[in-house]
């Protein structure tokens, strides 16, 4: 009895496998570029975040800037909105 054809296929099935972890779907190079591409979204993931966050920063800001301007309108100048009535009241002189 040879050993001849249970080596021979296990040659054949070691070179398959070899050859599956080198091409292919699975290999060793498509892991390494797929590593790469999930750290690029990564990254860019990361910066659009930060501009989020930047942008939300800027609404808030411009939010209460005009909160702020409509404030000194309403208390320097004595500005209403539509349909508001301003009345003025001035404290009593000390008797």
């Amino acid at each position: 009895m040879s050993h001849r054809p249970v080596a021979l296929v296990l040659v054949l099935l070691l070179l398959g496998i070899h050859a599956q972890l080198w091409q292919g779907r699975g290999s060793i190079p498509h892991v390494r570029e797929m590593r790469r591409q999930i750290a690029e979204q990564q990254a860019a993931n990361a910066r659009a975040r930060q501009a989020n966050e930047r942008l939300a920063a800027e609404v808030q800001d411009l939010r209460e800037g005009l909160d702020m301007v409509e404030e000194k309108a309403r208390s320097e100048l004595g500005m209403v909105r539509q349909g508001e009535i301003y009345v003025h009241v001035t404290p009593a002189a000390p008797r």
